[in-house]
């Protein structure tokens, strides 16, 4: 039988993604039995990483400082907006290496089901861009599942105008999956295979 307080840390650990409690608890007894300076610097690390984190005021990306690298990369086609859902899909395009423009990020998909509308997004941010910055394409990065879609054609009918072209990324994905479970390769075919939507 673990002690009290060991089980309180396996519990925790269970809470993350993708970290079972078989997981959570070899993770614990490692940490508690390694040197005392991992723990140390274990907490330190998710303290500092929870506390000096935020969203990009541009596009809504993980950063430390606002606006982020990407939006601030002169070397970034700025023409060019792939809008994802959340902002661990930007790591995921990232990645692949198959796009070189800037991001926005939703902060989510329509889902009435779910009581989320178009007013929960951060689509209004996205018309301000669209307003101040000379933009040409938007790419929609979203998921093939049905708020995917639903959202990816709530924004082509929203943003239709003369001079903007609006895609989505090809379906390189499988039906009914995030970008997150995605591979660079399969991501790269995707945006590569994108669509113009009507």
């Amino acid at each position: 039988m673990l002690p009290e307080c060991v089980q309180r840390l396996v519990a925790q650990l269970s809470k993350l993604p993708g970290v079972g409690p078989r997981s959570a608890e070899r993770i614990a007894l490692h940490i508690i039995q390694a040197d005392k300076t991992l723990a140390a610097d274990l907490a330190q690390a998710v303290v500092d990483a929870r506390s000096n984190t935020r969203f990009c005021s541009t596009c809504g990306s993980l950063t430390q400082d606002s606006p982020c690298g990407l939006c601030k990369d002169p070397n970034r086609d700025g023409s060019l907006i792939c809008v994802v859902e959340k902002p661990v899909d930007i790591l995921n395009i990232e990645k692949s290496g198959a796009f070189r423009g800037r991001f926005h990020v939703l902060g989510g998909t329509i889902s009435p089901l779910d009581g989320v509308g178009p007013e929960d997004l951060n689509i209004a941010s996205l018309e301000e861009r669209l307003n101040r910055e000379t933009i040409h394409e938007i790419i929609l990065a979203l998921g093939t599942q049905v708020e995917g879609d639903a959202t990816s054609h709530y924004l082509a009918r929203r943003f239709a105008r003369t001079g903007l072209k609006i895609s989505r990324i090809g379906f390189g994905l499988p039906a009914g999956s995030g970008l997150e479970y995605a591979d660079e390769l399969t991501l790269n075919r995707a945006l590569d295979g994108r669509r113009e939507m009507t």
